[in-house]
């Protein structure tokens, strides 16, 4: 084993400089490492709604690891905007393996015994029960996002709001149902209204 040193946990500290909605004024900025962080808490509810309200069985656990890595690979590309990312088929496809080089190459600044299990944390199933959590707590983060800059009197997320709630209305998992019925509605609170 070599005693050089690796510069995969160097590269991730650089998430808190890439910038989500970067097309859109924002009333507070947000960057990929502040979102993987909700993003794995959410996600981690899921799974634990799945499990106990709906007699699931996913790993809670497994979920909030690959929900903290599922943008990982953004210190890479940056966060390329919603509307670009899937504007056709073809830029869509194109990013995807631009993705996945971006995560090869992340792979590439660990030490060989690490590659293996991270290769499993960066490179994780999208359509496997744990992947379908993460990309739902995803999508529920992003609808939470505009709440909160709609709260704040930033209209420009109108539009962007009624476009993800579609797209989480058409989720078919009764965790994310529960969630939504449950939970969101109290990030347009103030905090005295929390309490």
């Amino acid at each position: 084993m070599s005693d050089g040193q690796h510069s995969f946990f160097a590269f991730l500290s650089r998430m808190r400089h890439i910038y989500r909605w970067s097309l859109m004024r924002n009333v507070t900025r947000e960057n990929i490492m502040e979102h993987s962080l909700q993003v794995a808490m959410v996600a981690h509810g899921l799974a634990l709604i799945n499990n106990r309200i709906f007699n699931g069985n996913v790993n809670p656990e497994k979920v909030a690891l690959l929900a903290i890595y599922h943008d990982s690979n953004e210190t890479i590309t940056g966060d390329l905007p919603t509307p670009i990312k899937y504007f056709n088929p073809d830029i869509q496809e194109s990013y995807r393996a631009l993705e996945d080089i971006s995560k090869e190459k992340l792979l590439s600044l660990l030490p060989e015994p690490l590659k293996e299990d991270y290769r499993n944390v960066l490179f994780f199933d999208e359509n496997s029960p744990e992947g379908k959590l993460v990309k739902a707590a995803d999508r529920i983060c992003a609808y939470i996002k505009c709440i909160e800059e709609l709260k704040a009197g930033n209209g420009e997320f109108q539009k962007a709001q009624q476009a993800i709630m579609k797209r989480i209305e058409n989720i078919d998992l009764p965790e994310v149902k529960y969630f939504m019925d449950h939970f969101v509605e109290n990030f347009s609170l103030t905090l005295d209204e929390l309490n």
